[in-house]
């Protein structure tokens, strides 16, 4: 799977020091080094870095910041987290690519999967669409993990600029040391001049995340979810899930043994086909964390046993125990034909006989992808469902 996101290999040079990043399309910045992240390192000459042994990249991407502070001194230790497994996967490529022994990588919300508490360094090039309560947490909650005279770099688009200087300015015993623009990026150094006891306050358990209660019905069932910001769909239904609840509708009313849900998004399918077919097991599979934690929170609201839902954070597939009976999967249409039909072919290998895969997307990816089907020699289109320019088809094995 790695192979079908890489889009090309990147050359960066900082100081004396020359990396080498693999790219994927799907990640931010994969036509260059962005210049957001180009200035927050050329700001760092005004820190002490021979003193930052532990460093921390909240965001990592596919690992400009947190690897190149890593070239920079072997010696130092680098802890680098993103909440999509893409970004995270990629960054351990480059990692190995240039030689890098001395760094963590793993996925995280925010520092919610951060253990050490003791970094000298905390560094984010902070998402501009990552909504203003995550934003103001990222820079709050930095506290608890550094040292008692560790700082904070963090790079901004100019927009972002008067919500950062209103966060840090409401915060006590902080300490701005540095405020420097560019015409379309601010970079802000800052440290904590008091120690505290506070205890870290995770982000998603906080419900930082939370949109509102949403109401859905699906059959006759009517159940809610809760949304999170940064997914879709957390006001009204899609089409895709329409027709995927379509498809739903048509398999027999009988329980399954294992469903698999990859890109569950807010989880609406997934409860659905919880509370309609009484999955015994039920695999999560999606490289946001976010989609991941909401979806299993929904579930469990809606009264599946924790016990039965399995989440996994990653590109690719799971080795399954068992063969999955249903497997529901929303494409995601920047991906397109290709890594889709990739897909396709590792989950025919893990389903059961006799089950079936429900796909949903755009209509033109649907009938690239059900091209592609016919021809392998692994699965066959049963029924498709079309709406205003979206369709939903159901695969069985040959």
């Amino acid at each position: 799977m790695q192979d079908t996101y890489f889009k090309k290999t990147l050359t960066f040079k900082h100081d004396d020091k020359t990396l080498q990043f693999r790219v994927a399309q799907e990640l931010f910045s994969s036509y260059e080094i962005d210049a957001g992240t180009r200035f927050l390192l050329r700001t760092l000459s005004e820190l002490s870095l021979e003193n930052a042994h532990r460093v921390l990249d909240v965001g990592c991407g596919y690992g400009p910041l947190g690897l190149t502070l890593a070239k920079l001194d072997k010696r130092r230790t680098v802890h680098l987290v993103d909440r999509d497994a893409l970004a995270v996967d990629f960054a351990q490529q480059n990692a190995t690519f240039n030689n890098l022994q001395n760094v963590q990588i793993y996925g995280s919300l925010g520092y919610d999967a951060v253990s050490r508490q003791d970094f000298d360094l905390i560094v984010s090039n902070i998402p501009g669409k990552a909504g203003e309560a995550v934003i103001a947490h990222l820079i709050r909650e930095a506290r608890p993990f550094l040292s008692p005279t560790g700082h904070v770099a963090i790079v901004v688009v100019t927009p972002l600029v008067p919500l950062v200087e209103k966060v840090l300015a409401e915060m006590p015993d902080t300490a701005v040391t540095l405020q420097e623009s560019t015409a379309n990026h601010t970079v802000f150094h800052y440290h904590f001049t008091a120690p505290t006891n506070d205890e870290p306050q995770p982000a998603f358990a906080s419900g930082l995340f939370w949109r509102e209660q949403m109401d859905v019905s699906y059959k006759k069932l009517n159940f809610g979810v809760q949304t999170a910001v940064g997914l879709p769909e957390f006001d009204t239904l899609g089409y895709t899930t329409r027709l995927l609840f379509n498809l739903l509708n048509d398999l027999p009313n009988q329980p399954i043994e294992h469903l698999l849900v990859v890109n569950p998004g807010q989880g609406h399918t997934a409860v659905a086909a919880w509370l309609s077919l009484n999955p015994q097991q039920i695999t999560l599979v999606d490289r946001d964390l976010l989609a991941l934690k909401t979806t299993s929170y929904n579930l469990e609201q809606n009264g599946c046993p924790p016990e039965r839902i399995h989440s996994h954070h990653q590109i690719g597939l799971p080795s399954l125990t068992t063969p999955a009976t249903l497997i529901l999967h929303p494409l995601r249409d920047s991906e397109g034909p290709k890594l889709a039909t990739a897909r396709l072919n590792l989950l025919a290998k893990q389903l059961a006989s006799g089950g079936t895969v429900l796909i949903a997307a755009n209509s033109h990816l649907i009938s690239q992808v059900e091209q592609q089907v016919k021809k392998n020699k692994l699965l066959k289109p049963h029924k498709r469902k079309k709406r205003k320019g979206f369709s939903a088809l159901s695969i069985r094995p040959k």
